[in-house]
């Protein structure tokens, strides 16, 4: 196993670690933390539950576990009180198509500049990763969605997504692109629903995945899939798809980083009832990680069937690891 870390990113539930829990996190399958506001009190405390959780025993020659959160800005920015507040993203596209003096390159450094803010602020209080930036394009059409989106164009997206992904840098973090192809189009929430998009696989690329293609490796880090059914290209969601995950994003498009499926405990992941199920089948679609949030039950219940139906996945050479998104300084 050498250093690899454990492809399985799950939660805590408060302030500080439980004995029990300080026991799951030392499961050679855990590989990461995410935090949600339930975890945060004050910036000492979450920094020291980031020492707390860095410093789990880990199998020999293992990394620390990764510690992420979903920190975007605007409605999804977990921390709150003594951080910088981040506008969510659409603002940066009204700033792109103001009237104001050179107004694209005014977007760029602003997009920089909350990239930097962002990563840094995180980086401050033990937290190494988080997931943004957000490509959906906003269609107007999805209210989860929504302000969460740089633009409605593809490639205002990308420009202003690599200066986020460049500020981030900066600060020495990197990033995750969601959620692959596209979430912007589907009415549905896939944490309630499983959202189906009709459209063709030919003008889903010349839209919502273009900023991936435009992107790339090694600007994008990691990718995470959407829990959405593309019905004219399969019948699998895109975390549980073949096609998605292996012929598109890495062959088509030539993805070379982490791909981490979205959390499995959302109803639009239950096209498997079993989250066991749920992992093998994102994993042999060519998932590298996968988030289990909110249900430790069902984590533990992971932690203890994985390893008997997938016994050489921890080695697997072609999985792409989760300590490949530790901060670069």
């Amino acid at each position: 196993m050498s250093n690899r870390l454990g492809p399985l990113i799950i939660d805590v539930e408060g302030f500080s670690l439980t004995p029990q829990e300080r026991e799951r996190l030392a499961h050679p399958w855990v590989g990461g933390v995410i935090y949600f506001t339930r975890n945060y009190e004050s910036k000492a405390q979450i920094q020291a539950l980031s020492q707390a959780i860095h410093a789990i025993p880990r199998p020999s020659g293992c990394s620390p576990l990764l510690i992420c959160v979903d920190h975007e800005g605007g409605r999804v920015q977990r921390f709150r009180e003594g951080f910088t507040p981040i506008s969510p993203m659409a603002s940066l596209g009204a700033l792109w198509d103001s009237d104001q003096e050179n107004s694209q390159l005014a977007a760029l450094a602003e997009a920089r500049r909350l990239g930097y803010v962002l990563a840094s602020e995180l980086r401050a209080v033990g937290v190494d990763f988080s997931f943004t930036p957000v490509l959906d394009l906003n269609w107007g059409r999805s209210e989860i969605i929504g302000e969460r989106a740089f633009h409605a164009d593809p490639r205002v997206v990308s420009h202003l997504a690599s200066g986020l992904m460049h500020g981030l840098s900066l600060a020495g973090m990197k990033n995750c692109a969601k959620h692959f192809p596209g979430h912007g189009w589907p009415l549905a929430d896939s944490h309630l629903a499983l959202p189906i998009d009709e459209r063709s696989l030919d003008e889903i690329l010349r839209n919502d995945a273009l900023p991936y293609a435009r992107i790339g490796s090694p600007t994008i880090s990691a990718v995470m899939p959407a829990h959405i059914r593309y019905t004219q290209v399969d019948q699998a969601p895109a975390g549980f798809s073949k096609i998605w995950c292996q012929k598109i994003l890495r062959q088509q498009l030539g993805f070379d980083g982490v791909i981490i499926s979205d959390d499995l405990s959302m109803a639009g992941a239950a096209v498997y009832a079993d989250v066991t199920d749920r992992a093998q089948a994102a994993f042999e679609a060519g998932c590298d990680a996968t988030l289990i949030c909110n249900r430790p039950d069902l984590a533990q219940e992971a932690l203890d069937q994985l390893p008997k139906r997938l016994p050489g996945f921890l080695s697997d050479p072609l999985r792409k690891g989760l300590e490949s998104l530790r901060p670069l300084t």
